[in-house]
């Protein structure tokens, strides 16, 4: 007679996502008030450093948004159609988040080259004091996101953005200060460029991890081979198989595995064992594991 022991037992464990609903806040509010600046000052000034910089902010303000409802979402509790609860939406929303920037950043290139084409006085005064304006709101903004960026892909976009933004801004106030002293207009779209490239290079590694997590891709973090060999390593198993790892949300992990026991008898303390294991020693909080006779693994791979 067939013996299979399931164990689906998360007691204890709770994973929901830290709470930075007050921080994504206070930075949409603070980035929509610097977009409004940004617009008028560039307009006056006539500089497209300063326009381009307020587009990249719009759509940084729309990803501090899809992020932060997607962190809301993700503590809602489950319920019996979503037995998972809302936990994707984080990762969803970092991959929304990544397409996003994609998008301005083609804005901003092709604004950059028809500038090229028409140069056009700026004035420099204004876009160096608009800018190290910048430096202080992103880099405050920046500052509340520091202490989730490891644990987190959602928090880890909005920081990423944040400190981005921080940088260009830095690097628009510099072209400002050069342009009022030396007259050269042209550095205004060079600029531009600059802010560009930077915001794909900062953008490129979010989409990629964002991708990989909404397609089930085992999270950067894991190694699955150590995984496999932990299991196959334990006491009384003698093989392992059907192992799947993916990320229920951009900080909760989940894992079915069937093992193999030379014992066909369950094992309450070895279940126990594996549960803390997988936890601790690989951020693994929600396991499911089989049992299973020897008889029974014959023709798995």
């Amino acid at each position: 007679m067939s013996n299979h022991e399931h164990d689906h037992s998360h007691a204890g464990h709770h994973h929901a996502p830290a709470d930075f609903g007050r921080a994504f806040l206070v930075g949409i509010a603070l980035n929509s008030g610097f977009i409004v600046l940004e617009v008028v000052a560039g307009l006056m000034a006539g500089s497209l450093s300063l326009l381009a910089d307020a587009g990249h902010n719009v759509a940084d303000v729309m990803g501090l948004i899809l992020a932060w409802v997607a962190n809301s979402l993700a503590r809602k509790a489950a319920t019996d159609r979503r037995t998972y609860g809302w936990k994707r939406a984080t990762v969803l929303a970092a991959l929304f988040n990544a397409l996003l920037l994609l998008v301005g950043v083609g804005g901003i290139l092709w604004e950059a080259i028809q500038r090229f084409r028409a140069p056009a006085e700026v004035a420099g005064g204004t876009m160096a004091w608009v800018a190290a304006l910048g430096i202080l709101i992103n880099g405050v903004t920046a500052l509340m996101f520091m202490s989730g960026r490891k644990g987190d892909l959602n928090v880890r976009g909005a920081f990423l953005h944040m400190a981005a933004d921080a940088a260009v801004s830095a690097g628009v106030m510099i072209s400002g200060l050069v342009i009022l002293a030396t007259g050269w207009h042209l550095l205004d779209p060079i600029v531009s460029i600059v802010v560009g490239v930077l915001i794909l290079l900062s953008t490129w590694e979010l989409l990629r991890d964002s991708l990989d997590l909404s397609l089930d891709a085992v999270p950067e973090s894991i190694d699955p081979v150590a995984v496999r060999t932990y299991l196959e390593s334990l006491p009384g198993i003698s093989g392992v198989h059907h192992i799947h790892i993916w990320p229920l949300s951009t900080t909760e992990t989940a894992l079915t595995a069937h093992l193999v026991k030379t014992n066909p008898s369950l094992d309450d303390n070895l279940l126990h064992q594996i549960h803390e294991d997988l936890e601790h020693k690989f951020g693994i909080a929600h396991p499911t594991i089989q049992f299973e006779t020897k008889r029974e693994d014959e023709g798995h791979s």
